[in-house]
């Protein structure tokens, strides 16, 4: 007879992502997870097998479930320079207030970790940041059709550039970066790139 799980895989998954979203892989051991979730050792290694694996389904869940459709939101606006700004602007508000404030992002934090040497962590760093990054080229090749850019800017290499600032954004709100500082820092990236205003009439 096929064993039966009593506890929901899923909600078991996303406990173990916000431990290891906020404490970080390395400080998170696996009787944190049991104690979080109410699970026994035994139905956790069934499940998921053992921390590294835990460790690497919540961080393609997190991609999944929070990363993805960020980008896909910023890929497919039309506004250009406008959805960037707005992009940068819910990042900023979701790193320095609300439930998760001062967590920083799940992937950033890898990427700043000892866990971004495992292979498949770094595939999917690499995945990540191919997303972030062809967002923000999408939304800034529309920028350009639509004159937002200033003569001669690159698409290509501005969207480089401002994935490292998303970066910046994540980290240093983790480490206790203002809302304030933050926002100036990517004002400033933003003007780098953008076509000055018309003057008034």
């Amino acid at each position: 007879m096929p064993d039966v799980k009593h506890f929901d895989p899923d909600a078991a998954l996303e406990t173990a992502l916000l431990l290891f979203w906020q404490q970080g892989v390395a400080s998170t051991g696996i009787q944190d997870v049991v104690a979080a979730t109410g699970l026994n050792r035994s139905s956790l290694y069934a499940t998921f097998g053992g921390k590294q694996e835990l460790y690497l389904a919540a961080l393609r869940r997190y991609l999944e479930h929070r990363s993805q459709p960020m980008f896909h939101r910023l890929a497919e606006d039309e506004r250009g320079l406008p959805a960037i700004e707005e992009f940068f602007g819910g990042l900023i508000r979701a790193r320095c207030s609300g439930a998760y404030a001062r967590w920083g992002c799940m992937v950033s934090n890898a990427h700043a970790g000892t866990e971004n040497g495992d292979a498949e962590v770094a595939r999917i760093l690499d995945r990540h940041h191919r997303g972030l990054r062809d967002a923000l080229h999408a939304a800034l090749v529309t920028a350009q059709a639509r004159g937002q850019l200033t003569d001669g800017a690159d698409p290509a290499a501005a969207a480089d550039v401002l994935a490292l600032v998303a970066y910046g954004v994540n980290l240093r709100s983790r480490a206790g970066a203002s809302a304030r500082s933050l926002k100036r820092s990517v004002t400033t990236a933003l003007q780098s790139i953008g076509a000055p205003a018309p003057a008034a009439a």
